[in-house]
């Protein structure tokens, strides 16, 4: 299938705003974030073990994205009560997105049909977006595998 089959967003298309409620007691609006270089992350479920592991190795090397002026995001349709426990139980110093609506997963078009114990079921494709600080939208990675891939997105960042 090619990119237009599926609708998704182009490389170097503005991001629409959006909204989405955060961690620590904050909401979540990507034009606050003008100015800055945003990476948003989607993963299918708190707590589960590449998650974590996606998650803790963000958590690793979020200095040096901070020094990169790079936010991170992790997104997922998990609830905002279970990202609350799952960003204390691995000290994350980055928010997570509780998307419980699939609005941010629509506009990234990220959910997908995956087989789980040989049933179909609608699940988020792990998915990561640089989003610029002009708010374009300038590289995405689809049908992640965790390991190596923090350390992709921070090379990519580096080179900005």
């Amino acid at each position: 299938m090619n990119k237009t089959m599926l609708n998704q967003p182009d490389l170097n298309q503005i991001i629409g705003d959006f909204e989405l409620p955060a961690t620590s007691g904050k909401t979540f609006k990507l034009s606050r974030y003008l100015g800055k270089t945003l990476v948003l992350y989607f993963y299918p479920k708190d707590s589960t073990p590449g998650c974590t592991t996606q998650g803790v190795q963000f958590r690793d090397h979020y200095a040096e994205f901070q020094a990169a002026n790079t936010e991170i995001f992790g997104i997922s349709r998990d609830s905002l009560k279970s990202h609350e426990n799952f960003k204390a139980k691995f000290t994350f110093p980055f928010e997570l997105l509780a998307d419980t609506e699939e609005l941010a997963c629509g506009i990234f078009k990220v959910i997908k049909m995956k087989n789980m114990y040989g049933k179909q079921v609608r699940g988020i494709e792990r998915s990561t977006f640089v989003i610029d600080k002009n708010g374009l939208l300038i590289r995405e990675w689809r049908g992640v595998k965790v390991d190596g891939h923090v350390q992709e997105v921070l090379e990519f960042i580096k080179t900005i």
